[in-house]
C-alpha cells in the first residue's frame, strides 16, 4: 500500500501562466484541472502547498490514519531518511513542553532528535521497514477516540511485535493524531 501523499510528481505539474483578472492559472499536463491563484501569490505557491509535510488530516478516518502512518514507518527513508518517522511525529498528539507518556513511560519528547531516538534504539524499531501487518482489533472507545491492535513483523529475523494505536480526533482541527501508541 502506498501513501496517498499530497507531494506531485514531476509530470503532474508542468507551466504557470498569468490570467487576465489578477490570478494566475496553474495548468497541468496529465489532467485539465486548474487552480486559480490570487496575484499577490508568487507562482511557485500552489507547488509549495502541495509539497507540505503529511500529516493528520480532518479527512481521515481513524483506521485511515493508522494505515498512513504505519505506511509511512514501512517505508520510512523514502522520500529521505527517517520520513516515516517525521510522519508519526505529525500524527503525534502530546505537547512539546511537558513530559509524555505517548510510548508508556514518561520521556521528554519535545525534539524530534528524541522522538526519533526511540525508534531506533527500542522495541518501536520493528515498525521501521516491516515486512508485514495484521490488523488484530479495532474499538471506538468513544465517539472521537480509536483504539487499533496491530501485530507486526518486522524486515528483521524473529522480530515480531504486538502494537495498540490509540486515536484521538482533537478539537483544534488537525484531524485524527495519535494519543499513545503502545507495546502489547
Amino acid at each position: 500500500m502506498s501513501l496517498c501523499c499530497s507531494l506531485p510528481t514531476a509530470k503532474s505539474m508542468s507551466l504557470f501562466s498569468k490570467k487576465p483578472h489578477g490570478l494566475i492559472k496553474a495548468s497541468s499536463s496529465s489532467s485539465s484541472s486548474s487552480a486559480d491563484i490570487p496575484d499577490f501569490l508568487s507562482a511557485h505557491w500552489l507547488e509549495s502547498r502541495r509539497k507540505r509535510p503529511f500529516g493528520p488530516r480532518l479527512t481521515f478516518s481513524a483506521e485511515e490514519a493508522v494505515q498512513h502512518q504505519l505506511d509511512a514507518l514501512k517505508y520510512n527513508d523514502q522520500p529521505r531518511q527517517d520520513y516515516g518517522i517525521e510522519v508519526m511525529y505529525r500524527f503525534a498528539g502530546f505537547d512539546p513542553f511537558e513530559r509524555s507518556t505517548y510510548f508508556g513511560p514518561f520521556f521528554d519528547l519535545g525534539q524530534f532528535e528524541r522522538f526519533r531516538r526511540i525508534f531506533h534504539h527500542s522495541s518501536y524499531r520493528v515498525l521501521l521497514g516491516h515486512k508485514e501487518r495484521k490488523i488484530l482489533s479495532s474499538l471506538f472507545v468513544k465517539e472521537n477516540q480509536f483504539k487499533q491492535r496491530i501485530w507486526i513483523l518486522g524486515s528483521r529475523p524473529n522480530e515480531e511485535e504486538i502494537f495498540e494505536f490509540t486515536m484521538v480526533q482533537l478539537v483544534f482541527g488537525r484531524g485524527l493524531v495519535v494519543h499513545g501508541m503502545g507495546i502489547g
